[in-house]
């Protein structure tokens, strides 16, 4: 084997190893603001795109419409989110963060932008920059990937 493609130094070895690491910490500071993961990325979503469907909250959140539905459904049961019906579309319900939601999501998110301030603490503005523009360049080959012969 090629050392330089030996397992620990590959680079989608890295990302995922960046991206589980993350995604930990990040889960661990949601969880003691007493939200889930999805909960919170729907929290957070519907706050920055109030009204959007629980269809597009699946695809944004990489998730089953099934287990959306079920996510929405537990947030309205807690108060956190109310749904109404599309004005025009009546088949379609949008969803809004309530004022008591807003309440629970701005306390997990202080959390995760603690977070956020600690990494951004060890890189410079050029490095912020640079890391999205690589990543970007990584979810792009990756969306386009085709085995081909």
């Amino acid at each position: 084997m090629d050392p330089d493609f030996a397992p620990r130094r590959r680079l989608l070895t890295a990302v995922k190893t960046a991206e589980h690491a993350t995604q930990v910490a990040k889960g661990a500071a949601v969880r003691a603001a007493g939200l889930t993961m999805t909960q919170y990325n729907v929290l957070i979503m519907l706050a920055e795109s109030p009204g959007i469907t629980s269809a597009e909250l699946a695809r944004r959140c990489f998730v089953s419409s099934q287990s959306m539905n079920e996510t929405v459904t537990r947030l309205e049961r807690e108060g956190w989110i109310a749904r109404t019906r599309h004005a025009t579309h009546r088949h379609v319900r949008e969803a809004h963060v309530t004022a008591e939601g807003q309440t629970v999501l701005d306390r997990a998110d202080r959390r995760v932008l603690a977070l956020e301030r600690r990494l951004r603490a060890q890189l410079s503005a050029e490095d912020q920059e640079q890391l999205r523009k690589l990543l970007s360049t990584v979810e792009q080959l990756a969306r386009s990937y085709d085995e081909g012969p």
